[in-house]
């Protein structure tokens, strides 16, 4: 690493050019490849994946993507009245003739039965797009809102909903970023006191999450990445680019401080905090490949578009950073920090303050305080007991939105199902299978939760056929849900008995369904995969049985903790239709499996910036109190100042009106509070004050076959005393710190 940081600071130039090449060609590329994403959450071998591949190879009118077209009149007025038929037709005339659309089906014509409510105030038209929604261009999907909704008058309300129309919906991802970056840059500048120092880290991750943004766009092209993606990166990679560069601008800080050329200082930054930085990205990006074990190709391109923006920003932190730092020199200090060092020269740097007294007080007081922190924790994971995973739909939009409109609309005129109907596929193979196919649509219409059912249709061979199942329940209930299940195990097989049918289920409540029964079924192989991973990794950095078993542990807690917030906002709707994040819903069956990758990779950062410095101070004292104490010290305010500053970025991205994304960030900005407040500053400190040396115990036939790496080598060390690497015994630490020559306040509790 030190040889790396040389490098670039002696060739700052041609690394910062290099990284300004690496932008501007990775952006061009992107834009004239353009994005190719797809939100594919078809699992292949799953009862609607069998549906769904049916209904593509033999009904391939069904190929393309619907939309829908709602109209609904005023009080006294009906929609069957001239004036409004006459002006809605002509409207869905134009659209029938936009190239983008295959066909339009209104209400008006032989196929429009069923297509108008009871009281005839609403209606509804089918727009069937010529190709799937990630294929439709925005341009094309505008021009049929603005269509339909040049029909709108006084009387008459117009509203669309689909997939496609969705795309025209404005996205606040810029605003959410410029936000985010505007906070973190207000915490730097309050941290640094220095304008240069508080642009260094704020610059070096909008380039390598810019970098990453591009390669994302171009990584659609080659694997199947969701549209969500390149703002999930661009949410973690803003978090944890940012932060890195905090921590090894606040270690180039310390050695100016300590008198230090410039250059040696970018050098020892990185040869020290940037080894820990580099360890903590790959826990991250390993935490994030984990995903690539569950073999669902909707994850492993979120997974590794994920991990592309981790890499980079951790290349740009060791590499970028240091040359940026040799341009502005001693102005990485503050004008009263420079005047300081010319006036007194260099100063021991010693933890006073809130942290030097927090710490003390945690040392004092380690049982209350650990308690109070795991009563905390448990009463926030409490609501993740009623986890419900399914998928949000239009239903679940800020209700100002096209969308949402024209879905509560459809959910009052024609019931809740109507917006998420069930398609049940079979091939026929005679006259026997066609008479239970009618037998199955008499029973179907009498079953339990079934609002109607629409006669067989028949591909032009005969050989296949489809009905459609409208539940009288909405499409997330848990009442359509159960449905799924009753037909599945009991109604179909009843109307296969005597048949060759095999009926399947399919449509959107049972693909997603299915969808989250697969996550769930491997989530506990991937946690284990993921924990157990971290847990190696911090055995080989620290040596000890128990910093990895607390880390898990930990992790696990602020999972469960944020989830519980999660629930709170999303599922139970606590303040989701202020904050503009829509209706309450399901849980998406996806965010487990991407909260638990980001959230573990995360927390263990804050883990291993903490505890190094404990282990320095534990090998170079064998003091665990006074180990214990040092590292929360001097490492406190630097994790509380990167956490303020994630924490920000997150919050920020719930301006993004993506319900998804926001989602994400709320989950991530919760986990990272309570990381760093709750669990890093309190409750692990107290729980090394509680084990004493048995933080540091290794069985010694494994501390012989493990080998020897070190996430950050202290500047210096002790070389005295005979401690080192010691486990005092009870009663030791006392003598161990009256032993140390050079006391300090740090060797003096309270």
């Amino acid at each position: 690493m030190a040889a790396l940081a040389r490098w670039c600071v002696r060739h700052r130039l041609l690394a910062v050019l290099f990284w300004l090449l690496a932008l501007g060609g990775a952006a061009t590329a992107a834009a004239v490849a353009g994005s190719a994403y797809s939100n594919d959450y078809e699992v292949p071998g799953t009862e609607s994946g069998r549906a769904a591949h049916l209904l593509d190879e033999r009904f391939h009118g069904l190929g393309g993507d619907s939309g829908t077209v709602v109209w609904h009149t005023g009080p006294g007025a009906s929609v069957r009245a001239a004036d409004v038929e006459r002006t809605v037709s002509d409207a869905l005339d134009d659209i029938a003739r936009q190239p983008a659309v295959a066909s339009v089906t209104g209400p008006y014509g032989a196929e429009g039965a069923g297509r108008i409510s009871e009281d005839g105030r609403t209606a509804y038209a089918t727009v069937t797009f010529r190709e799937q929604a990630d294929d439709i261009a925005e341009a094309d999907a505008r021009r049929v809102v603005d269509t339909a909704r040049a029909a709108e008058s006084s009387g008459l309300q117009v509203e669309l909903g689909g997939t496609a129309i969705g795309l025209t919906e404005p996205k606040g991802a810029e605003a959410a970023e410029i936000v985010g970056v505007a906070v973190a840059a207000v915490v730097l500048f309050l941290a640094f006191g220095s304008l240069a120092a508080a642009a260094l880290p704020i610059a070096t991750a909008l380039v390598s999450v810019g970098t990453a943004y591009a390669g994302i766009v171009l990584l659609g092209h080659v694997t199947t990445v969701a549209d969500f993606a390149p703002m999930l990166g661009t949410l973690i990679g803003l978090g944890v680019g940012i932060d890195y560069a905090l921590f090894i601008v606040t270690r180039h800080r310390k050695g100016l401080k300590r008198g230090l050329p410039v250059a040696v200082a970018a050098e020892r930054a990185v040869a020290t905090t940037g080894r820990a930085v580099v360890f903590a990205g790959a826990t991250v990006c390993i935490a994030l490949l984990g995903m690539l074990i569950l073999r669902l190709g909707f994850l492993n391109g979120v997974a590794i578009a994920a991990s592309l923006t981790v890499v980079l920003t951790v290349a740009a932190a060791v590499t970028l950073l240091p040359a940026l730092l040799s341009f502005i020199g001693p102005r990485a200090l503050s004008r009263g920090e420079r005047r300081r060092l010319a006036e007194h020269g260099p100063q021991p740097e010693l933890p006073t303050g809130f942290a030097a007294r927090w710490a003390a007080f945690v040392e004092r007081r380690p049982k209350l305080l650990g308690a109070l922190a795991v009563c905390v924790m448990a009463v926030l994971a409490l609501p993740a007991l009623a986890l419900h995973l399914g998928t949000s739909d239009q239903g679940n939009n800020p209700a100002s939105s096209t969308t949402r409109q024209a879905y509560d609309l459809l959910g009052a005129g024609f019931g809740p199902g109507v917006n998420g109907p069930l398609t049940l596929v079979s091939e026929v193979y005679g006259a026997g299978d066609r008479v239970a196919l009618d037998t199955l649509g008499t029973v179907l219409r009498t079953t339990e939760g079934v609002a109607s059912v629409s006669p067989a249709t028949y591909d032009e061979h005969g050989r296949t056929a489809f009905l459609t199942v409208v539940p009288d329940s909405a499409p997330q209930s848990k009442a359509t849900s159960a449905l799924v299940d009753r037909l599945r195990e009991d109604v179909l097989p009843q109307a296969e008995r005597d048949s060759s049918l095999d009926v399947v289920v399919g449509g959107v409540t049972a693909s997603y369904d299915d969808f989250a029964e697969v996550i769930v079924s491997k989530l506990p192989l991937f946690v284990g995969v993921v924990i157990g991973l971290g847990c190696v990794l911090l055995l080989l950095a620290f040596r000890s049985v128990g910093i990895p078993l607390k880390a898990a542990v930990m992790n696990v807690a602020a999972v469960a903790s944020a989830f519980g917030v999660v629930v709170v906002v999303f599922q139970w709707g606590w303040g989701s239709e202020l904050l503009g994040l829509g209706r309450a819903g399901p849980i998406e069956p996806f965010l487990p499996v991407i909260m638990v990758s980001v959230l573990f990779g995360l927390s263990m950062d804050y883990q291993v910036f903490l505890v190094s410095r404990m282990y320095e101070e534990w090998l170079a004292t064998g003091d665990n109190r006074r180990a214990v104490r040092v590292g929360l010290a001097e490492t406190s305010r630097v994790i509380n100042s990167a956490a303020v500053i994630m924490i920000s970025v997150f919050l920020a991205f719930v301006l993004s009106g993506d319900r998804v994304i926001a989602m994400f960030g709320i989950a991530l900005a919760a986990a990272v509070t309570l990381d760093a407040f709750v669990l890093r500053t309190l409750l692990v400190p107290a729980l090394m004050h509680l084990l004493g040396g048995a933080n540091w115990w290794l069985p010694r036939s494994l501390d012989r076959l493990l080998p020897r790496i070190s996430v950050e080598p202290p500047e210096s060390r002790s070389t005295g005393g005979g401690t080192r690497g010691r486990i005092p015994a009870q009663g030791d630490a006392a003598d161990d710190m009256s032993g140390v020559e050079d006391r300090d306040v740090r060797d003096i509790a309270g």
